[in-house]
């Protein structure tokens, strides 16, 4: 009987990208104009992030968090697209 190769998953694991974003507004339109630019099928998350110490919406950033199932989208391009809207892609 011939051995058997081990089975292996070839699947990419899923990537979450995280954009930040300086306000509410900002990060609601990143939000909308991904499915458009990138064709982002699921609806990304908006997360305020409150900056340490502070209570004031006025201080808080917004994160959209994007699930890339695929490993499909181009961490650069979202970030330029982030620097669009004086945000950023936040590193691994």
């Amino acid at each position: 009987m011939p051995d058997n190769d081990p089975v292996t998953d070839a699947r990419p694991d899923p990537v979450r990208h995280v954009l930040v974003l300086p306000d509410r507004d900002a990060a609601e339109e990143v939000a909308e104009a991904l499915s458009e630019r990138f064709g982002v099928p699921e609806e990304p998350h908006l997360v305020r992030d409150a900056l340490a110490g502070e209570d004031d919406a006025e201080d808080a950033q917004w994160l959209v968090v994007v699930e890339d199932p695929a490993g499909a989208l181009d961490p650069a391009a979202l970030d330029a697209f982030a620097a669009e809207y004086e945000g950023w892609l936040e590193a691994d």
